[in-house]
C-alpha cells in the first residue's frame, strides 16, 4: 500500500497547497481574466500542482515507462482499442439519456437546430477526449499500476482508487462567487467540498454512481492490459453526457427527477443502476466458459 500513501499525500498536500496560494494568484490575474471564477482557478492549480507531485512520485517510485503509465501495448493495438473504446461507451450511455428523455427528466431544448447540436457535440467531444485521456492515465494508469503491483487482492486496490476517484469530482462543485472572494477562501472553498460530504443526501447518488464508474473502469484496464479501452469508454461516455446536457433541460417537477443526481443534473441512481449492469456483464463475460 506504499504506493497508495504516496499518491494520496500527493493529492492531500496539493490541496493544501492550493487552498493558500489561490487567492494571491486569484488576486493577481483577475483584474486580466475577470471572468475566471475564483473556483475553476483553485481547481486549476490544484489539478496542476498534483501533475508537479505525481511527476515527482513516478521518477522516485521508478514509473517511467510507458507500461507504467497504462501505455504498454503497441501504439497501433493502442489507438484501435482506444478508438473501440469511445464508441462503445458512446452507445453504451446512449440509452441512459434516451430514458432521461422518455421519462421527461429533461426535455429537448425548444428550437434546437442543427447547429446548436453540432455545438453540443463537438463541446461533449473535447471535454471527453481531454477528461479521458489525463484522468485515466493517472488513476487507471499510474496509481491502478502502481498500487495493484503490491497488493495481493486487487480488488482492494480498485475500490479503494475508485472511492478516491469519485471524491475528487465534488472539488469543481463549489461556487465562490467574485464579491465573495477574501483571502480565506480557499480554505473555504475546500472545507465546502468537506460539507458536501458531511450531507450524502445532496451527492450520495453521484459519489455512489461515480465509484461505480471507477470500478468498471479499472476492471477493463486490469484485463485488457492497458487503459486504451478506458480512455475510450471515458471519452465517449462524457462526450454523451455533456451532449445530452448541451441540448437538454433538467425537469425539476418530473415524478421521476429523483433518478439523476442534483449535484450535475445527470448522474446518480440511473447511472449508477446502469453501471452496475455493464459491470455484471463485462464480469460474466470474461469468465464464459470457453469452447
Amino acid at each position: 500500500m506504499r504506493s497508495l500513501a504516496w499518491f494520496i499525500a500527493a493529492i492531500l498536500g496539493s490541496l493544501i497547497l492550493a487552498s493558500v496560494v489561490t487567492y494571491p494568484l486569484y488576486v493577481a490575474i483577475h483584474p486580466l481574466q475577470p471572468a475566471w471564477r475564483f473556483d475553476k482557478v483553485a481547481t486549476r492549480l490544484f489539478q496542476l500542482l498534483a501533475l508537479l507531485a505525481v511527476l515527482w512520485i513516478a521518477k522516485r517510485r521508478a514509473l517511467t515507462t510507458r507500461a507504467a503509465w497504462g501505455y504498454g501495448v503497441p501504439q497501433s493495438v493502442w489507438r484501435t482499442q482506444a478508438l473501440w473504446g469511445a464508441l462503445a461507451g458512446i452507445v453504451s450511455m446512449l440509452p441512459v439519456s434516451v430514458v432521461m428523455v422518455l421519462l421527461g427528466i429533461r426535455t429537448i431544448v425548444p428550437a434546437l437546430d442543427t447547429i446548436h447540436i453540432l455545438r453540443a457535440l463537438l463541446a461533449g467531444l473535447g471535454s471527453g477526449l481531454a477528461v479521458g485521456f489525463l484522468e485515466e492515465t493517472f488513476f487507471r494508469g499510474l496509481m491502478q499500476g502502481a498500487v495493484l503491483r503490491e497488493l495481493k487482492r486487487p480488488w482492494i486496490g480498485l475500490l479503494l482508487i475508485a472511492l478516491i476517484y469519485a471524491a475528487l469530482h465534488f472539488l469543481a462543485r463549489v461556487r465562490i462567487p467574485p464579491e465573495a472572494v477574501t483571502w480565506h477562501s480557499g480554505l473555504d472553498l475546500f472545507t465546502g467540498v468537506a460539507a458536501q460530504f458531511a450531507a450524502p443526501s445532496t451527492i450520495g447518488d453521484a459519489f455512489l454512481s461515480l465509484t461505480a464508474v471507477g470500478i468498471f473502469l479499472g476492471l477493463v484496464t486490469q484485463w485488457s492490459g492497458s487503459i486504451a479501452w478506458a480512455v475510450g469508454l471515458h471519452a465517449g461516455w462524457v462526450m454523451m453526457m455533456r451532449a445530452t446536457i448541451g441540448i437538454t433541460s433538467v425537469q425539476n417537477d418530473a415524478p421521476t427527477h429523483w433518478l439523476i443526481s442534483q449535484s450535475d443534473g445527470y448522474t446518480g441512481w440511473l447511472v449508477l443502476s446502469w453501471t452496475l449492469f455493464l459491470t455484471l456483464a463485462l464480469i460474466a463475460y470474461r469468465h464464459r466458459p470457453i469452447r
